[in-house]
């Protein structure tokens, strides 16, 4: 699906500095069957600006034209099969995200390596090379040796550096140099999340029906507002923000995702996120599909867990790991959505429509039950058989704290007049946990890990375990 034989410069990077790629997996890759690569692109990308007499409104029927172009050079890292009959097809292109200062992605979900995908991560925005002001913590301050060549001039370049990575990994790609090592792609899904998916909000509103490069769209945890195709010199620093810098503002729906897709687009947000798409709720439609968590937030601890010795690996030092922080992760929904996804593509059979989390009064805030949980929306088991208070709510007013929500754990006395004993609270548990496999939010996958995971937190296993009551 391409309207451009336009493709960018592939080259191997040099063996010198620290040896390894910047964010490179933790996992067992080989126990998998899979590989790990890294690649530089380089080319001229294409700068857009909104088309004369259009602007970016609400309705996401955006009109983009070239405004010039502007040298880059940029690094892509590839997990793949190793086996080519092991390979479903599908490269999931992945925007990097840089709200931290530096790249991050996983792509060693349990979806991605049992489900036969290829991944492709792309360093698409200044701050992933450069870094953010003050925090050198980008690939030119973490590896000189290695990264000295790479540069983006201004994050107005990324949507085409994002086109032009999906062309070197798509199934028109030139193979002189092939990321893919000789797999028969077939399509490409663009996955990113939070800023990343504003980005790639604004680059299916308006990018999209120019490159037409990418076969079908995953937003993760998306606040509702594309961003602008021309920002300059600007980067989004929430590290250290300017004292101009409205969160709530930052943090609400604009516009629409347009109504006129030739491909698939879903999204899949938190509790969080949900209260900012709220202004901007679309239906779901043959071509979009939405679906918003109850009792989840932008951020959780199993996310930080599973980041943090990465970080240490990489940067030296201990992640710092905020006081409190939802306990719901998100990642098992992120691989219902991306295997859905697929299913849309390859057999035709549309993602589950679950119900929305339920909003009141005005201004509208989200309806809560007698445990403070949101009412409505997917129903993982955590919520529906709580033992906690999860949610969006959070304990001060700063950005931090409201990307990390909260959990407050129910007093061991009250999980004890609910549930009685840890073989009726798993029961019940593992019970929610099939009914969401059966809504189609779960994977079969993650029922069992979920339930183990729900087991060790109960208050009598935790004690027993040396953890706190």
């Amino acid at each position: 699906m391409t309207n451009s034989t336009m493709q960018p410069k592939v080259t191997e990077p040099p063996a010198a500095g620290r040896g390894y790629p910047f964010g490179l997996s933790l996992v067992d890759l080989d126990a998998h069957g899979y590989g790990a690569r890294e690649y530089f692109l380089e080319g001229e990308a294409t700068r857009y600006r909104p088309a004369p007499g259009t602007e970016l409104g609400r309705d996401g029927r955006w009109r983009a034209e070239p405004s010039g172009t502007a040298p880059y050079r940029t690094r892509v890292i590839v997990y793949r099969p190793l086996d080519p009959d092991r390979f479903n097809g599908t490269v999931v292109l992945h925007w990097n995200n840089v709200s931290a200062g530096y790249d991050l992605f996983s792509g060693d979900t349990p979806e991605i390596l049992e489900g036969g995908y290829a991944f492709a991560g792309v360093t698409t925005q200044r701050v992933g090379v450069h870094g953010l002001p003050g925090a050198p913590q980008g690939l030119h301050a973490w590896d000189p040796e290695r990264y000295r060549t790479l540069s983006i001039t201004s994050d107005d370049d990324s949507f085409d550096i994002f086109t032009q990575a999906a062309r070197a990994v798509g199934p028109d790609r030139d193979r002189t140099i092939d990321p893919l090592g000789g797999l028969d792609v077939a399509r490409v899904i663009a996955m990113g999340s939070s800023q990343s998916a504003g980005r790639l909000g604004t680059y299916v509103n308006a990018v999209h029906p120019l490159a037409r490069v990418i076969d079908g769209f995953l937003l993760l945890i998306y606040f509702g507002s594309g961003t602008p195709l021309e920002v300059g010199d600007d980067v989004v620093n929430i590290v250290n923000p300017t004292e101009a810098f409205d969160v709530r503002a930052a943090l609400q729906g604009k516009n629409l995702i347009r109504d006129d897709l030739d491909v698939p687009v879903m999204v899949v947000n938190s509790e969080l996120e949900a209260v900012a798409c709220l202004p901007v709720r679309q239906p779901d439609t043959d071509r979009f599909r939405y679906w918003e968590a109850a009792g989840t937030c932008h951020v959780s601890q199993q996310a930080m867990d599973l980041r943090a010795p990465k970080y240490e690996r990489d940067f030296g030092t201990s992640l710092p790991m905020p006081p409190t922080v939802n306990h719901i992760s998100m990642i098992p929904l992120y691989d219902a959505g991306l295997h859905h996804l697929q299913q849309w593509l390859t057999t035709g059979t549309t993602p589950p429509t679950p119900p929305r989390i339920e909003f009141a009064g005005d201004p509208p805030e989200i309806v809560r039950d007698e445990h403070g949980i949101a009412r409505g929306g997917i129903r993982l088991p955590q919520v529906e058989v709580p033992i906690a208070q999860n949610s969006a709510i959070p304990v001060a007013e700063d950005i931090f704290s409201i990307l990390y929500g909260s959990s407050v754990p129910f007093s061991v006395t009250k999980v004890h007049e609910l549930y009685g004993d840890v073989a009726t609270f798993v029961g019940r548990f593992e019970e929610a946990a099939r009914a969401a496999e059966k809504a189609g939010v779960l994977l079969p996958r993650d029922v069992l890990a979920l339930t183990d995971e729900a087991r060790a937190s109960f208050p009598d296993v935790a004690a027993a375990s040396g953890g706190a009551e």
